[in-house]
C-alpha cells in the first residue's frame, strides 16, 4: 500500500486499513455487517471487564444520523454525509460496580474502536474516525449524561468516487505513513 511498508507479518487487514474520505452515497451497510463489527467491538479486552464503551449509530436517512451528521464540523460534514453509516463512541468514566473513576475507560473504548474498524475492514467497508464534532452538540441532542466521555465520530461505509470530494481533501486521499518501530518504543528494544 502506498506510504505503508511493514517489516514484519500482521493480520492483513492491518496492511489494508485506512481512513478514507471517499464514501459511496448510494451503496448502504447490510445489518449483518453492522451487527458483526458491533459484535468484534463487544469482544475487546477491557479494565476489570467493565466494557465502558457506548455507541450511537445513525443510519443514513434516519433523525439519529442527520442529528450526528449536524454535530459535526463543517470540513468533516462535507465528506462525511455520503456514508451510510455515522457513529458516536462514548465511554463511561466510572466503574459501574462502585462508582469510581474508571482511569482506562478511553484506552478501552479505543480498543472497542479498533476492533470494529479491522472487522470492517475485513467486510471490504471503509471506517473514518473523527475529533471534528461539536461535543455539546451531541451531548444535547441525544441527552449524554455529563459523566459519559464523547470520544469521536465515525463514518462507515463503502469507498466512493475521489472525484466527488472537494480538492482540498482529494490531497489528503491517501494512507498516511507511520513511523518507524524504533521511533515509537522508547526502551527496550535490543539491536
Amino acid at each position: 500500500m502506498e506510504n505503508r511498508e511493514f517489516d514484519y507479518e500482521v493480520v492483513e487487514e492491518i496492511t489494508t486499513r485506512w481512513s478514507p474520505r471517499a464514501f459511496d452515497p448510494e451503496r448502504e451497510v447490510p445489518q449483518e455487517d453492522l451487527m458483526a463489527m458491533l459484535e468484534a467491538a463487544r469482544y475487546a479486552p477491557s479494565c476489570f471487564n467493565e466494557q465502558p464503551w457506548r455507541f450511537i449509530l445513525g443510519r443514513r436517512g434516519d433523525e439519529t444520523y442527520d442529528k450526528i451528521k449536524e454535530a459535526l464540523k463543517d470540513t468533516n460534514r462535507e465528506w462525511a454525509s455520503s456514508a451510510s453509516v455515522l457513529m458516536m463512541i462514548l465511554s463511561r468514566q466510572k466503574f459501574e460496580k462502585n462508582q469510581k473513576d474508571n482511569r482506562w475507560h478511553l484506552f478501552d473504548a479505543g480498543t472497542a474502536w479498533g476492533y470494529f474498524s479491522l472487522e470492517a475492514e475485513r467486510r471490504g467497508l471503509i471506517t473514518h474516525a473523527m475529533g471534528g464534532f461539536s461535543v455539546d452538540k451531541v451531548r444535547e441532542a441525544f441527552e449524554v449524561p455529563e459523566d459519559v466521555s464523547i470520544i469521536a465520530a465515525v463514518a462507515v461505509g463503502y469507498y466512493g468516487d475521489k472525484a466527488s470530494l472537494s480538492p482540498e481533501n482529494l490531497k489528503k486521499e491517501k494512507p498516511s505513513p507511520r513511523d518507524d518501530i524504533d521511533e515509537i518504543v522508547v526502551e527496550g528494544l535490543s539491536e
